[in-house]
């Protein structure tokens, strides 16, 4: 039904475009997001009619007279009675405040079980009216140490137009993306279009690059034993979901979301 009401909606379509190397599952169905994955997002946060602050960083949770204190980077702390965490899982260690005793031993070693692979994204951003000559929209690469997967993005989503440049996306392996991890972004910038030009060597100069460091990738080994959420705390609730307590792709998501959405339901 979700795939259903986004694609009704337009802000899923089939995939159509070629995708060289990709493992399908039998009786799989691949949809690409037109207008970027962040568009699924915004079409839920205007669906539940929320009031929604972005670039709010959240360094502090602690109990105050029955209620959520929650303390940002920048301004004064404020207080709620219901928090839900879906951030990656190594950040929610992270937090201070009253949350580091509140998480108990066992959930604290469950949670300290999570990995993340790491990568680096690579975007390369062309005027219009330039052509990329390649026979697919998105390739895996399976001989290089450097590149796994590049996506000519707007061939991919199926919008392209000669109003609007075409855009290609490179995903680095993950043995890649560990090794250098913390290594300086324009070094592995150029490090990654060295590689390209290897792979690619018919790509015309982009207009403009950014790169992408994706410390919390993909989940290689989620929360064992949960149900696509944990509670930290009943009363009042402090409730921790996302990919991380389930896998890393839509599906996975929506599962823990149903799953959040549920047992604060049932708080209410």
């Amino acid at each position: 039904s979700f795939y259903e009401e986004l694609v009704s909606h337009g802000i899923l379509k089939p995939l159509t475009g070629s995708v060289e190397g990709m493992v399908v599952k039998e009786g799989s169905c691949n949809y690409v997001a037109p207008q970027g994955i962040s568009s699924v997002v915004k079409y839920y946060l205007k669906q539940s009619g929320a009031d929604i602050f972005y670039e709010q960083h959240v360094t502090h949770i602690s109990l105050r007279d029955g209620k959520w204190e929650v303390s940002r980077k920048t301004g004064p702390p404020e207080q709620f009675d219901i928090v839900i965490l879906t951030m990656p899982v190594p950040q929610i260690l992270q937090l201070q405040g009253d949350i580091v005793n509140i998480i108990n031993e066992t959930q604290k070693q469950q949670l300290e079980s999570v990995s993340y692979s790491s990568r680096y994204a690579l975007g390369l951003f062309y005027e219009a009216g330039t052509r990329i000559e390649v026979p697919w929209a998105a390739q895996y690469i399976t001989d290089n140490p450097c590149i796994r997967f590049i996506s000519i993005d707007n061939k991919k989503r199926n919008i392209e137009s000669p109003e609007i440049g075409p855009s290609v996306v490179v995903h680095t392996t993950v043995m890649f993306g560990s090794k250098y991890l913390d290594s300086d972004p324009a070094e592995v910038q150029q490090l990654i279009l060295s590689h390209l030009e290897q792979v690619l060597p018919s790509l015309p100069q982009p207009a403009s690059i950014k790169c992408q460091k994706w410390r919390y990738s993909q989940v290689i080994k989620a929360v064992p034993n949960c149900l696509g959420q944990m509670i930290l705390h009943t009363q009042p609730l402090l409730i921790c979901g996302g990919d991380g307590f389930t896998r890393s792709n839509f599906d996975g998501c929506i599962d823990s979301a149903m799953s959040v959405a549920e047992a604060v339901k049932s708080h209410l």
